[in-house]
Formats: structure tokens, C-alpha cells, sequence
């Protein structure tokens, strides 16, 4: 297969309406869960439109969360200070990949590994980046995820 002939993650899992999906049937979840609910508490009603726009351009679709919503400095300021600790990192990824097979996405390992290795590696970022004193990059690339592994972020 040529690189023209292979498709994103983006298109691969179903386009903007895909990941609409995702977010709308996560976050029916997270309201509800007792461990993560509290972070979410004050969630915009639109929130899980923006996470969906957000995955979207991660996984190689437009870049819409950029261009309508700040891009990573704008994602990043709602992260700092929350103090997300490591259990409520590990049930966030479980209820994501729990809405993932509930939504149908992509099952096929090459897809799933990549999804799961974006998603680990997002929320083990937003993590670090929450903690008291926490001075992560202000300014920074939203990242685009592949097939393939990620190189690291050098400023």
C-alpha cells in the first residue's frame, strides 16, 4: 500500500461523526462515575463536541479544534491545576475504551494500538501537566497521531 493509499486514523475510525459519538457516549459515563465525575462537574455542555474535535485532529482529521478553539494552549488551560491523580487517569482511559467498543470503533489490533497509545500517552501528559507547579510548555503543536509511534515533543 502507497502512502496516498493509506487512510488516517481519522478516516479509519469513521470521521468527525465517529469520534462524535465517542465523546457523547464517554462522557454519559464520566458525569456519572464517582471518581472522575467531580473533575467534570462544571462541563460545559459542549464539551464533549470539543474533545470530539480535539481527536479528530490528533487522529488526522481537520484541523477544526486549532482553527475554532485555541489549538494545545487553549486544551492545555483546562488541564492546569486539577490534580488528576493516577486512579482517576487509569478509570478515564477505561471508560474511553469501554465507550470505544460501545460506539463500534475500529477493532482491528493496528487501529486499537494506536488509539490506546495516544490515549495513554495523552492522559499520562495532562496528568503531569495538572499537578501543583506543574510549568509544562505554554505554547505547543497539537499533536497528530499515526499508525506508527510518536517521536518526542522538543521545543
Amino acid at each position: 500500500m502507497t502512502d496516498e493509499a493509506v487512510p488516517t486514523l481519522y478516516e479509519w475510525a469513521g470521521g468527525a461523526p465517529a469520534f462524535e459519538r465517542l465523546t457523547e457516549t464517554f462522557y454519559r459515563s464520566v458525569v456519572k462515575d464517582e471518581l472522575v465525575g467531580p473533575l467534570f462537574a462544571h462541563m460545559d455542555p459542549d464539551h464533549p463536541k470539543y474533545v470530539a474535535m480535539w481527536l479528530s485532529e490528533v487522529f488526522g482529521g481537520p484541523d477544526r479544534y486549532t482553527q475554532e478553539r485555541g489549538g494545545y494552549p487553549n486544551m492545555l488551560r483546562h488541564h492546569l491545576g486539577k490534580a488528576i491523580t493516577e486512579p482517576q487517569r487509569r478509570r478515564w482511559v477505561n471508560l474511553l475504551m469501554d465507550a470505544a467498543d460501545e460506539v463500534g470503533l475500529p477493532d482491528d489490533p493496528e487501529f486499537r494500538a494506536a488509539f490506546a497509545s495516544y490515549v495513554e500517552w495523552g492522559t499520562r501528559l495532562a496528568k503531569h501537566n495538572s499537578q501543583p507547579g506543574a510549568t509544562p510548555p505554554l505554547e505547543a503543536p497539537v499533536p497528530h497521531w499515526g499508525w506508527g509511534v510518536a517521536p518526542p515533543y522538543q521545543p
